[in-house]
């Protein structure tokens, strides 16, 4: 069963309280997405790091119910 969009941003947002979370439904399918998450949380870590926080937000959806994520991540200007 896939994840909906909504889910997708509350796991994200119980991770990242501050962070400013978009989530996209890239192909209108309901599997796949892409979020923007940005959160002062990424301050000095790579883009790798960032996105492997992200990923644990997921709590290991990623790849089961959720198919297919475009993750873009960023720290606040």
């Amino acid at each position: 069963m896939a994840m909906a969009g909504p889910d997708i941003e509350l796991l994200i947002r119980e991770a990242f309280p501050d962070a400013h979370v978009i989530v996209t439904d890239l192909a209108g399918d309901g599997d796949h997405y892409g979020a923007r998450v940005v959160s002062q949380a990424f301050a000095g870590k790579s883009r790798i790091q960032q996105h492997q926080m992200v990923y644990a937000a997921l709590k290991g959806r990623m790849g089961e119910a959720l198919h297919a994520l475009a993750l873009e991540t960023a720290v606040p200007t």
